[in-house]
């Protein structure tokens, strides 16, 4: 919904809006902000008065439902920034002797993702303040947008650290419409027929996989596979920690590939790692785990722009949430030793994003919804869509933070981390780059994953052994 919607009338939610508040599934965002120097409690009130976050009318706006039950933003008469900002003075774990931050901000944040909802007698968002451990955790219902929205209204009110005076710049990624067009241009008619005809079948495929997998087609059981109701099982949280020179030293490798190849050929390794180490030759060779995977639809803004755009109350400016779903499967192998190439896993995720790229399943899975919506319903909508949750194995989602270390409320942030309430995937993977850093909240059903930390590291030295087998093909390059 665009921010030039009239602040005092009340504002029907969006298809995607009302799935998110349905019951089965009441998604909740949390986005951990690590903090260099203790939290000053007045600057952090001063600057939320002032931000751009509280001046956007969603967070400013209660849900109501009307006779027929459909639910509207509306306008509230006040404010009480108390009642939405949570203050912990004292450690949030006493487990280990000293604290280690990253694991008490992460036990915290798995307690959260099982923890009751947010409640609707205000808007929906929180903000957790952890003191022990100079951190800020955001709590925001996915009702008043995705991942990028969020993102992008959250770091419009920061600066860089190293200039004060300029917005933190994102790295989107470059179109590749132009390129695509330029590349049929020359050919044959019957060459563009027949690649015109391709593209058919092969969405026409996507699109009925997709709805196959929202009625009965599931993945076989494996050491990771959640299902129906696992979304109430206790979770554990762990951090994989990537360096994003090391992900741009290994895309290099092999032509023509992106950052994202590099991220789902490091899921693939590290998952065939995992299983390996859980079940020793207990899965056939090849054995297909699928993942559900989000991506973002909207024309990207830059931070001035969006900025910009905000105080004028454009038009323009769309808001809440418009991604799709797109099926995303990867392959068990098992290793064969020193003498595997760890680029393999990196060229199977090529050739299948690839394909997927091509595809307009996530466009399906989004008009779907809105389609859904206002002929079956929000229970129909919330239903089949849990369904494609439960007949998948895992789901992953990739954020773009900005590519300078930045400043919230005057203090430089050492870094953001996202992960969200839970869902039927007994694993539920959330990346956020920042500053040159690549950070992977890996939540995890631990009575199915008992050890996320193990799992983490898989990750870890799957990039590794790519970084290293890189390495070796540009130093044969330059000799």
């Amino acid at each position: 919904m665009g921010s030039s919607d009239d602040d005092s009338a009340e504002q029907p939610l969006s298809p995607p809006g009302r799935l998110f508040l349905h019951p089965r599934w009441n998604l909740t965002i949390h986005c951990a902000i690590g903090l260099k120097n203790p939290i000053d409690i007045d600057a952090i009130k001063s600057r939320l008065k002032n931000s751009l976050l509280l001046s956007h009318p969603r967070f400013s706006s209660l849900v109501v439902r009307d006779s027929h039950g459909v639910e509207h933003w509306q306008k509230a008469t006040h404010i009480e920034l108390d009642r939405h900002i949570i203050i912990l003075h004292n450690p949030v774990s006493t487990a280990s002797q000293p604290v280690d931050h990253d694991t008490a901000v992460n036990d915290y944040l798995a307690d959260l993702s099982i923890s009751s909802g947010l409640s609707t007698d205000k808007p929906l968002w929180e903000l957790h303040l952890l003191m022990a451990h100079n951190c800020c955790v955001f709590r925001l219902h996915h009702a008043l947008g995705d991942g990028v929205s969020l993102m992008s209204l959250f770091l419009a009110d920061c600066r860089r650290a190293d200039d004060q005076e300029k917005f933190p710049t994102l790295a989107y990624g470059k179109k590749r419409d132009k390129k695509r067009v330029n590349s049929s241009s020359g050919k044959g008619w019957w060459v563009l027929l027949i690649g015109f005809l391709g593209m058919v079948c092969s969405n026409l495929v996507f699109v009925v996989e997709l709805v196959m997998r929202s009625l009965w087609v599931c993945d076989s059981k494996t050491e990771i596979s959640g299902g129906d109701g696992v979304e109430l099982w206790p979770r554990k949280l762990a951090t994989a920690r990537f360096r994003l020179q090391d992900m741009k030293l290994v895309k290099k490798a092999v032509p023509n590939a992106t950052i994202n190849d590099v991220l789902f050929g490091v899921l693939s390794s590290g998952l065939s790692r995992y299983l390996e180490h859980r079940t020793p030759n207990a899965l056939p060779e090849g054995l297909q785990i699928t993942g559900l995977a989000m991506v973002d639809l909207r024309e990207q803004l830059g931070l001035q722009e969006l900025s910009d755009m905000m105080k004028s109350n454009s038009p323009r400016l769309s808001w809440g949430n418009k991604f799709g779903m797109i099926l995303l499967p990867i392959y068990y192998h098992k290793s064969n030793g020193p003498d595997d190439d760890p680029l393999v896993y990196l060229k199977r995720a090529k050739v299948m994003i690839d394909r997927r790229k091509q595809s307009l399943q996530a466009y399906f899975s989004y008009k779907t919804i809105l389609s859904t919506m206002p002929y079956l319903g929000a229970k129909v909508t919330a239903w089949l869509n849990y369904k494609i949750l439960c007949n998948t194995s895992f789901s992953i989602s990739n954020i773009i933070g900005p590519e300078e270390e930045i400043t919230a409320a005057g203090n430089t942030v050492t870094y953001l981390r996202v992960n969200s309430t839970t869902l039927p995937h007994a694993l539920t993977m959330h990346m956020v780059s920042y500053a040159g850093r690549v950070d992977m909240q890996i939540s995890v059903a631990k009575d199915i994953i008992p050890d996320p930390a193990f799992l983490a590291k898989c990750f870890e030295e799957a990039l590794l052994d790519m970084k290293e087998a890189a390495s070796c093909i540009a130093s044969c390059n330059h000799e």
